[in-house]
C-alpha cells in the first residue's frame, strides 16, 4: 500500500472547464469570481452542489452546503496569477479561464520583491483579509504555475532561443523566477496548509500538501535542456517540500522518465495522456502516476470505448496502489455518462472486475 493515499486506492478526480459550469450554473468567470469575497465563497458552494446533485453517488460534492471561504478557484485549472504578479496582463470573460497576454519582454529582469508589492498580490492579500475577517480562516489554495510556464509568458517564445545562446543569463532568470514562486507557495501554505489543489484536485487525497510544480511548457524541450535548466529545481524542492510532485500535462511526459527519475522524492507525476504510462512505470517504480484523460478525445468516444482506453491506461500505470486517475477541464459538451463511466470503471478495478 503506498502511505501516500489517504483512503481508498485509484483515487479519482474531475475538473470541468469554465464553459460547463457558465452552461449548468450560470457561473461567470470575471474578476469577481476571483476576488470578490462573497462571490468567491458562494460560486464554490454553488459548484459544490451541482457536483454533488450530479455525482454525489461517486463522493463529490461532499461541501455543498458549507460556505467554504477558499481563497482560490479550486475547481479550475488556471494559472495566472503570478503572471499577473510578474507583469502579465490577464483578460477574463464569462465562460473561459483568466487569459495570460505575453509580455514579451526581451530581458532577463525579475523583480522579485516587487512582484510582492504588485496591484495583482495587493489584490490577493485584500481578499484574505476580508474573508479571515467574516470566516476567522481561509482554505483552499491557488496555481504557482512554474518557471518555464512563467518565462513563457513573460518573454515568450524567445526564452527557448535564449536558452541556447545565453544559458548563462537564462539560469539567473530562471533563479529569479523561481524565488518569486517559492515565496508565493511558502505564503499560501502558511495561510491554508495546502499549495496545489488549483493544479489538480487529486492531491486531495493524499497525504500531506503536494506541492505540484507546473511543467506544461516542458514538451517544448530538450531532454537535455529540462537537465541542464530545469530538473535542479525539481530537485531541491523536493528535498524541501514534501510530499513533491510534477504536472506534466503534455503528451509526452514518458521522454522525460530517465530525468525525472533523478529527482530523489518524486511522490506525484500528473502524466498528461498520450503519456507511455509503461515507461514511466519502469523509470519511476516507486512514484504515484496520476493518469490524466484527455477531456476532448472522450467526448468523441462511446461509454464502451472509454472504458476500454482507462483499463489499459491504468494496467499500463501498475499497481492500483501507485496510480490515481483524472479528467481535467471536460467541457460544456460532455455528457454525465462519460464521468459516470469514469467512477465507475475505477470501482471495478479496485474491486478486481
Amino acid at each position: 500500500m503506498n502511505d501516500l493515499i489517504k483512503n481508498q486506492v485509484l483515487p479519482v478526480e474531475i475538473v470541468f472547464h469554465p464553459s460547463w459550469w457558465n452552461k449548468h450554473c450560470g457561473i461567470t468567470f470575471d474578476e469577481d469570481f476571483f476576488y470578490n469575497p462573497k462571490k468567491r465563497v458562494e460560486s464554490e458552494e454553488r459548484m459544490e452542489r451541482e457536483l454533488y446533485e450530479r455525482f454525489g453517488r461517486w463522493g463529490l460534492g461532499a461541501d455543498k452546503g458549507k460556505m467554504l471561504p477558499q481563497i482560490g478557484a479550486v475547481h479550475n485549472a488556471a494559472g495566472y496569477l503570478l503572471s499577473e504578479m510578474l507583469g502579465c496582463e490577464i483578460r477574463y470573460s464569462d465562460d473561459a479561464a483568466p487569459q495570460v497576454i505575453c509580455a514579451h519582454r526581451e530581458d532577463f529582469e525579475v523583480d522579485v520583491e516587487g512582484a510582492f508589492q504588485s496591484p495583482a498580490f495587493k489584490r490577493l492579500e485584500k481578499l484574505v483579509g476580508e474573508l479571515r475577517q467574516t470566516y476567522g480562516y481561509v482554505t483552499g489554495d491557488i496555481n504557482w504555475s512554474g518557471i518555464l510556464n512563467l518565462a513563457m509568458d513573460l518573454k515568450g517564445e524567445n526564452i527557448l532561443l535564449d536558452m541556447m545562446l545565453d544559458p548563462d543569463g537564462v539560469k539567473a532568470y530562471f533563479d529569479k523566477i523561481a524565488a518569486v514562486i517559492e515565496r508565493f507557495f511558502c505564503y499560501i501554505f502558511s495561510l491554508t496548509g495546502t499549495t496545489s489543489i488549483s493544479v489538480n484536485r487529486n492531491v486531495i487525497n493524499m497525504r500531506g500538501s503536494v506541492y505540484l510544480q507546473s511543467e506544461c511548457s516542458h514538451t517544448m524541450i530538450s531532454e537535455e535542456q529540462y537537465e541542464e535548466f530545469l530538473l535542479p529545481y525539481d530537485i531541491e524542492w523536493s528535498k524541501k517540500y514534501q510530499p513533491y510532485g510534477i504536472h506534466y500535462c503534455g503528451p509526452d511526459p514518458h521522454r522525460m522518465a530517465e530525468k525525472m527519475a533523478m529527482v530523489p522524492h518524486l511522490a506525484f507525476l500528473d502524466a498528461g495522456w498520450g503519456g507511455d504510462m509503461k515507461i514511466l512505470r519502469q523509470a519511476l517504480p516507486h512514484t504515484l502516476l496520476n493518469v490524466r484523460l484527455d477531456p476532448v478525445s472522450i467526448n468523441r468516444m462511446t461509454c464502451d470505448e472509454l472504458e476500454g482506453h482507462i483499463r489499459r491506461l491504468v494496467g499500463d500505470s501498475g499497481p492500483l496502489e501507485l496510480t490515481g486517475l483524472c479528467c481535467i477541464n471536460m467541457d460544456d459538451q460532455v455528457t454525465d455518462d462519460k464521468v459516470d463511466t469514469i467512477f465507475r470503471i475505477a470501482q471495478a478495478l479496485r474491486e478486481g472486475k
